[in-house]
């Protein structure tokens, strides 16, 4: 795993912030790339063949000793004390600190009060599964997070979600590219659900089983991935969202998706 350092886009050439004497600019992530070498949309797929590589799910591990990550909990928390209804950390802990966040704490599930979550422009490589306890949650906007690429299936326990804002080109799956979805399993702690995305009951002792699965989730299509303890509960996965692959996969290079539409 490689330990996250902050950055900026660099297709947008942004300063240097003055605050910051070490500052290296780096692009987002070029994970889906590939996507945009060919950008004109062809309705008989005749236009040249993305090449794709393998894809995995990102590493960067978040640097919990910072100074950062300290003012996110601590905001957070603060949050959740005043039973506020706004949770937006790149106002909350300022910009510069914001970019230097990867993920967000297990906390979050503590924010019963939150309707609206903003996450816009982060530097989000993935979401806790714990914001399914944010039972609440009206309104999710994590727009212009460009290396946030999926969500955990238990973002669909939050039942009062009804808007959402997601940059769905940097979407696995999206439907204007179709890039692939990382192979499974691809298990790792830090993604991982302490219970079943399914049922909540407990893992058995060979761990989860994981899928992905695309499904509607207020305004948007996300790819969703899920850690099940059984079969049975990847078998009670609802039906895909229309114009998606129409039943529970693993990912990978050689799956055969829909073809690619700017209309849905």
């Amino acid at each position: 795993m490689k330990m996250f350092r902050r950055w900026f886009h660099l297709r947008r050439q942004a300063p240097q912030p003055e605050s910051t004497t070490n500052w290296v600019p780096k692009p987002f992530c070029d994970c889906l790339d590939a996507q945009y070498a060919d950008n004109r949309w062809d309705p008989d797929q005749s236009a040249r063949k993305v090449e794709w590589q393998e894809l995995s799910l990102h590493t960067e591990v978040q640097d919990v000793t910072s100074k950062a990550w300290k003012a996110l909990t601590s905001y957070i928390d603060e949050v959740a004390s005043n039973g506020l209804t706004v949770l937006n950390p790149r106002a909350g802990i300022g910009e510069d600190y914001w970019q230097e966040i990867v993920t967000l704490p297990p906390s979050i599930g503590r924010l019963q009060s939150v309707k609206l979550l903003s996450l816009y422009r982060s530097h989000l490589v993935h979401i806790p599964p714990e914001i399914g306890d944010m039972t609440n949650l009206e309104e999710f906007v994590p727009y212009t997070s460009r290396s946030l690429h999926w969500f955990p299936y238990e973002i669909t326990r939050c039942k009062k979600l009804v808007r959402s804002t997601v940059s769905t080109r940097g979407l696995y799956g999206n439907y204007k590219y179709r890039p692939p979805f990382p192979k499974l399993p691809q298990i790792s702690p830090t993604v991982t659900p302490s219970v079943c995305s399914v049922c909540r009951g407990p893992f058995s002792s060979n761990g989860p089983q994981q899928a992905w699965i695309s499904l509607r989730v207020a305004t948007d299509v996300l790819p969703l991935l899920v850690h099940a303890c059984s079969e049975a509960c990847i078998g009670r996965l609802p039906k895909p969202a229309e114009g998606y692959l129409q039943r529970p996969h693993q990912g990978g290079l050689d799956l055969e998706q829909p073809p690619r539409t700017f209309a849905m």
